[in-house]
């Protein structure tokens, strides 16, 4: 049976793009990997782990190829992973030229929108690249890297146009410890993972301020209703087709009531730290990691417009990060919006 997937690689070495080599190479599958720094290369050849993220996850010697030459990665690979935040993600895309990732598959494991042009990573690869969709598949949750590095059963779907590609991608991701699923809904499945993190930097304001699981429940249920409103609008105002998606799944309420509750979530633990009056510089700086849903709060603000969906609870998250709303200020309003 053909390999549809051939040779993998991955961009980025962060805690998603360590746990999604975990488990490709559990799986029997060699990768190459583009590895920004040199001392992690170094570490990873001599010590088969990453010494900054998943420290404990162990390598077997021979199934990771790490360097710093994407082009050359990519020379070798006929599949590959785009696994950096979003937003670093367009610049790394605009170092190789646009008529190479017309022949990879691409599969994107970012959970948000480019900030320099808010689009999602398969809108910016059409319109700069003329990149076929058919090659593209996104990864959605619920699944956090810390639980596949203790290989606790976790949950990932698989979002493309092109079933025997996805049904490749998702055999590929398929074990003990996770479980797979797949469907068509490219732009929904992304945009939800998009919303649930601005959502879940307000649950972790929420939790600063002493609001009890008691608000935070009626919050999450509040928050999904304004995801599914968005999701169902923006697929019957701008993809439109003949199979209407399943929100009320996995992907799409599960990935978003984790995101809010898990102690794991780093859009949760920042907005923690702005709940407890950290700047967004500070609270970066502590977690040194990226809160996709900063960015994503700004970019959805810029999508909302666009097509006339309003998002009135993600607004006020956005108007707490961007526009200096105190946080207490904020969810005064947002009590007023809440049922």
């Amino acid at each position: 049976m053909k390999d549809l997937l051939g040779q993998v690689g991955i961009i980025g070495n962060g805690s998603w793009g360590t746990a999604l080599a975990k488990i490709l190479t559990d799986n029997g599958r060699a990768i190459h990997w583009w590895v920004r720094n040199q001392e992690a290369i170094d570490h990873l050849k001599d010590r088969n782990h990453n010494p900054h993220y998943l420290t404990s996850v162990r390598f077997l010697p021979n199934t990771i190829l790490p360097t710093n030459d994407l082009p050359a990665m990519l020379q070798q690979c006929d599949t590959v992973i785009v696994a950096v935040p979003s937003a670093y993600a367009q610049g790394v895309m605009n170092e190789i030229p646009p008529e190479v990732w017309r022949q990879k598959n691409v599969i994107s494991a970012i959970k948000g929108v480019l900030p320099d042009t808010n689009l999602l990573l398969n809108d910016h690869m059409t319109a700069a690249y003329n990149m076929p969709l058919e090659r593209y598949v996104a990864i959605t949750g619920p699944c956090h890297a810390e639980e596949v590095a203790y290989e606790r059963l976790s949950y990932l779907t698989f979002s493309g146009l092109n079933d025997e590609l996805t049904q490749a991608v998702e055999a590929a991701f398929n074990n003990s410890y996770i479980n797979t699923t797949s469907n068509h809904d490219i732009w929904g499945a992304q945009f939800a993972a998009v919303l649930k993190n601005i959502y879940a930097i307000g649950a972790g304001i929420a939790h600063s301020l002493d609001y009890g699981d008691n608000f935070l429940s009626v919050y999450a249920t509040n928050c999904y209703r304004e995801m599914y409103g968005f999701l169902q609008s923006h697929f019957e105002k701008v993809h439109p087709s003949d199979e209407q998606p399943d929100f009320h799944t996995s992907a799409y309420l599960g990935d978003l009531l984790v995101t809010c509750y898990s102690l794991h979530s780093r859009n949760r633990t920042f907005g923690a730290m702005i709940g407890k009056g950290y700047s967004v510089k500070a609270a970066t700086l502590e977690m040194n990691m990226v809160a996709e849903g900063y960015y994503a709060a700004r970019g959805m603000q810029h999508i909302s417009g666009m097509y006339a969906i309003p998002l009135p609870m993600a607004t006020v998250i956005y108007d707490i990060l961007w526009q200096g709303t105190p946080a207490a200020e904020g969810f005064l309003k947002l009590e007023k919006m809440m049922s």
